[in-house]
């Protein structure tokens, strides 16, 4: 009894220290969106817009598309193409982590953004985008995760392009 409660333990600290940085940061970055979007619902919604610079603003918009404004009212359909990317992101997650740390913590932002994005699309009918630079389509945490962890999974791939 007892060396079966040992195997129970090891079997979580290894599950811990591999995917500790998952089960902290992913819930922390989604919490960090789904409370900036709740905030853009109740206040930004009302104002529209808030100046915060003169490059720099506040803007409450309701996308039911992709970035740039693509496939507009294509909110059913780019939800169930985040859940197949999701999938995949799991599936391919064991292949890309050996290029080490950029591409670790890129799939932890992307999941989180496409888990942000995709509770919008399911629970709103759209995506709450509110960080408006003026010459840049209007974004959110979330299309800030995905970016950004796009660009270290690339980074880590052509850092590493010679491992297989």
């Amino acid at each position: 009894m007892f060396w079966k409660k040992k195997i129970s333990m090891l079997r979580l600290k290894t599950f811990w220290r591999g995917y500790k940085a998952e089960v902290v940061l992913i819930p922390l970055l989604f919490l960090a969106d789904r409370i900036s979007k709740i905030l853009a619902l109740v206040y930004l919604r009302l104002l529209g817009k808030v100046e915060i610079l003169p490059f720099f603003n506040l803007t409450y918009v309701e996308n039911t598309g992709a970035a740039f404004g693509t496939f507009q009212n294509g909110n059913i359909l780019l939800a169930l193409l985040s859940i197949v990317f999701l999938f995949l992101i799991f599936k391919w997650r064991s292949d890309i982590l050996p290029y080490g740390k950029f591409a670790h913590y890129g799939i932890i932002l992307i999941i989180a953004g496409a888990l942000g994005n995709l509770y919008d699309r399911i629970v709103l009918g759209f995506v709450v985008d509110y960080f408006d630079f003026i010459v840049w389509p209007v974004f959110n945490i979330a299309d800030s995760c995905i970016t950004i962890g796009a660009v270290l999974v690339f980074i880590a791939l052509i850092k590493n392009r010679h491992k297989k």
